[in-house]
């Protein structure tokens, strides 16, 4: 379906169900200026062109005692990526990147070391950015078999309405509704989209991965200060890795931003990744839930 010309409303609303696409449309018009009812027109018809691809969950590996492998790989055959990538574990995200590159995440259960020398076994001139285990990262969900129950519900519609789950998952609306403020709340667990960077028409959405060479959260707040409004989602942290999501209205707008940000004191080194297409599966957080559904405990422990 053609889409009118997208517009900095459109951006701005993409933007905000990124980083929460749950946000009700009325909340999302008082932020952006308009009325609750345009926003639901805009992402119905941003739906149907395929701008929106769908709605989805994005859950940090670590916080739920996984360990996770990012990597560069060279080439852009995803099918045959993803085929690597699960004789290793289960792929977190592949982005099919302009320039003849992927970007990868790989969950993987344990022997995070051994798994990445696997990985140099078997994609050739893979570049492994950052191995993370749950010891090392900030992220933590702490959830419950009930938190649990209320996510496996939400893995297929993050979009479902709180009654409509309390029936599926025959609990009661205020606990389904204190366990989604409780995700909301954890930077771990995100309620998010997928997008098709293709369809963005004169805006440009990319990463910026940049490594720190020293206080990570005093770098992004001096970024932040001067590049905030070109956050496209809520920026990555992890060791001296800080990953930003931005959009820019032209390439060159986006290579000032780029060159400025390369210049930030504390910033070491900088990557800029051009998106073409985005896969995030979800099968691994389904055998999460799965594992946790069988345990005995109410408190579900999870290995850290």
């Amino acid at each position: 379906m053609k889409l009118n010309k997208l517009d900095n409303y459109d951006m701005k609303i993409l933007g905000i169900l990124t980083i929460n696409c749950r946000t009700p449309d009325r909340q999302i018009g008082k932020k952006v200026g308009l009325s609750g009812v345009s926003v639901k027109s805009r992402i119905s018809k941003m739906e149907r062109a395929g701008v929106i691809q769908n709605f989805t969950m994005k859950v940090e590996p670590p916080s739920l005692g996984y360990s996770i492998i990012y990597l560069i790989v060279p080439g852009d055959d995803e099918a045959d990526i993803v085929k690597k990538l699960k004789l290793i574990g289960e792929p977190f995200f592949v982005v099919p990147c302009l320039g003849d590159i992927t970007a990868c995440g790989i969950v993987v259960e344990k022997d995070v070391e051994q798994k990445t020398e696997l990985v140099k076994n078997l994609i050739s001139n893979a570049r492994i950015v950052l191995t993370l285990d749950p010891k090392e990262s900030e992220f933590r969900a702490d959830l419950t078999k009930t938190d649990f129950k209320i996510l496996e519900q939400l893995l297929k519609n993050p979009r479902e309405k709180i009654d409509s789950i309390s029936k599926s998952a025959k609990l009661s609306a205020k606990t389904v509704t204190r366990a989604i403020e409780k995700f909301e709340a954890n930077p771990a667990i995100q309620f998010t989209i997928i997008y098709d960077p293709r369809k963005l028409e004169k805006f440009i959405a990319f990463a910026l991965l940049a490594m720190v060479q020293n206080d990570t959260k005093k770098v992004l707040k001096e970024i932040e200060a001067g590049f905030g409004d070109y956050f496209w989602q809520v920026p990555f942290t992890a060791k001296e890795m800080l990953v930003l999501f931005m959009y820019s209205d032209n390439i060159y707008n986006a290579d000032i931003m780029h060159h400025k940000i390369k210049c930030t004191d504390g910033v070491a080194f900088t990557e800029v990744f051009f998106p073409k297409k985005i896969t995030m599966p979800t099968n691994w957080i389904s055998n999460s839930v799965k594992n946790a559904s069988r345990s005995m405990k109410l408190h579900v422990p999870i290995e850290q």
